[in-house]
């Protein structure tokens, strides 16, 4: 291994337009690299052509590959690479070029960290004339989603890459899902941000719109890989958990009604009405509607909610009752906490403001929680229905149920570590909220998101969650839901607020762990 050579390794295809790639670090001031090209066997790069454009400034070396598998493609240029480190472009499909100076500040900050295991940055990504500026978030021990973006290129301490053993050349589907969290665990991975004009690369490719059901597109296969993964991290680390450890008997208080269906909600006085009467068609008759309006006494909900309460117009002695909290803070948890407070149900369930419950949901939950008094938690299954622009509500058919198939008795929680939700509705004990108390936005980034993901997180290290696989919930999705036209800033606090969640519940496990 030369030491300070970078070993630059990027793919050479009929298509990716390589030589852009190879011209712009042959326009570095670095004299110590070499390029590694992989490509298949059945496509020559022209190597006298490389050599004009690098003009014997380094030395080449292109290396075929026989496996249809990305593992095994990358495992062929690492072997080939002699630098101390590897300059990753995962350039299969999109161009790549390096900004002038690029080599250098990738190895300032490796240096500067005896600890780092590799580096990644900010690009620009192009799309025809338009250039975004892409940041990315600063790694630490709770990211460990699949989904998780560190860019297409990683500049890698070949030392710490020697160490996690290459790429896994058993994996399909995600190897560098595995390879970034085998380097978390020998160092760290260093983030260089880009304030303006601080990229350090370009990507010529399409930006890819956000949506929130992408992950019901994934296949199977790629999947359980991805499970696989994490589990094998989380082993590493000290923060998986054996199947059923921990867990104990949730000490239920009983309540003068079965179940209390409490809704937060600001500013809805068009959907709450169905959402309330959708709790008052329930098959159990013994529940009530707590609706918690957190816009103030101005806010028009209150109004709507009114009618269904004594002297309102919709009001029905023989449903279903419900209560009215108002608040002038618009907090989810303070809504779910207070609700919880004077709730007399037995059991949680819930309901968002612009959502439906099926008739017989409250009857299928209590079912599962008769069934083993570890639950601490029972978790639903859902169809996504749409709200058109004439009103009508229909059932979004390309979707199927969403049952989170992911969530396996054996190894649910821990695969929560890597996905962004549990399912719904959610339903809790009515003590349990008492005791533990919903999240009211004190993490970092947290805005009035993820505290019911919180609330997985934490039931499910010492409880087990029950789930029912019918469909008992409808989420209705329209122009004023908050999935909708999400910008690439909430994205990526909401991440930043579930990745802190992640972060604690990992730690929360390796203390389980050592105390078991």
């Amino acid at each position: 291994m030369s030491q300070n050579m970078i070993s630059a390794l990027f793919y050479a295809t009929p298509e990716n337009d390589y030589e852009a790639t190879v011209q712009s670090l042959a326009a570095q001031s670095t004299q110590s690299m070499e390029i590694i090209l992989i490509h298949q066997a059945s496509f020559s790069p022209d190597e006298s052509r490389l050599q004009a454009i690098i003009k014997d400034k380094f030395p080449v070396k292109c290396i075929p590959f026989q496996s249809e598998r990305k593992s095994e493609q990358l495992n062929t240029g690492f072997n080939a690479c002699s630098g101390q480190f590897i300059l990753l472009a995962d350039n299969q499909n999109n161009k790549i070029e390096f900004k002038l100076g690029a080599p250098e500040l990738f190895l300032l900050a490796i240096r500067r960290d005896d600890e780092a295991a590799m580096v990644y940055c900010d690009y620009e990504r192009a799309n025809g004339e338009q250039v975004d500026e892409v940041r990315l978030l600063k790694h630490h021990t709770g990211r460990v989603r699949d989904n998780q973006d560190f860019g297409p290129v990683w500049f890698i301490a070949h030392d710490a890459l020697k160490k996690a053993g290459y790429a896994d050349a058993s994996l399909e589907y995600k190897p560098l899902y595995d390879l970034r969290l085998k380097l978390s665990q020998q160092g760290r991975l260093i983030h260089i941000a880009n304030r303006y004009a601080g990229s350090l690369y370009r990507v010529t490719a399409e930006g890819k719109g956000h949506n929130v059901f992408d992950y019901l597109m994934a296949g199977k296969e790629s999947q359980l890989e991805a499970e696989h993964i994490l589990n094998a991290h989380l082993k590493a680390i000290g923060a998986y958990l054996e199947p059923g450890a921990h867990y104990r008997p949730c000490s239920i208080q009983q309540g003068e009604l079965k179940a209390s269906v409490i809704i937060p909600v600001n500013n809805r006085p068009g959907f709450i009405g169905q959402a309330i009467e959708s709790v008052q068609a329930q098959t159990v008759r013994d529940v009530e509607v707590i609706v918690v309006v957190n816009g103030g006494p101005s806010d028009p909900t209150v109004e709507a909610v009114k009618q269904y309460m004594p002297g309102g117009n919709r009001y029905d002695a023989s449903k279903p009752q419900v209560q009215l909290l108002v608040y002038e803070i618009n907090n989810l948890g303070l809504c779910l906490n207070m609700g919880a407070r004077v709730a007399r149900g037995t059991y949680y369930v819930q309901l968002d403001s612009d959502d439906r419950l099926k008739p017989d949901a409250v009857e299928k939950i209590l079912a599962v929680y008769e069934t083993d008094p570890r639950i601490g938690m029972v978790i639903g299954s859902y169809e996504v229905w749409q709200k058109e622009e004439d009103g009508r509500i229909v059932r979004m058919e390309d979707l199927p149920v969403v049952t989170h198939d992911e969530w396996t008795e054996e190894n649910g929680r821990n695969n929560l570590l890597r996905i962004n939700g549990a399912g719904a509705p959610r339903s809790i004990p009515i003590s349990l909220i008492r005791e533990i108390g919903f999240s009211v936005n004190e993490e970092p980034y947290a805005r009035n998101y993820g505290e019911d993901y919180g609330m997985v997180l934490k039931i499910s290290e010492q409880y087990r969650i029950g789930r029912v696989w019918d469909a008992i919930y409808e989420v209705i999705r329209h122009a004023g839901g908050t999935d909708h036209a999400i910008d690439q800033a909430t994205i990526d606090r909401n991440d930043e607020a579930k990745d802190f969640m992640r972060l604690e519940a990992i730690l929360r496990r390796k203390e389980l762990n050592r105390n078991k």
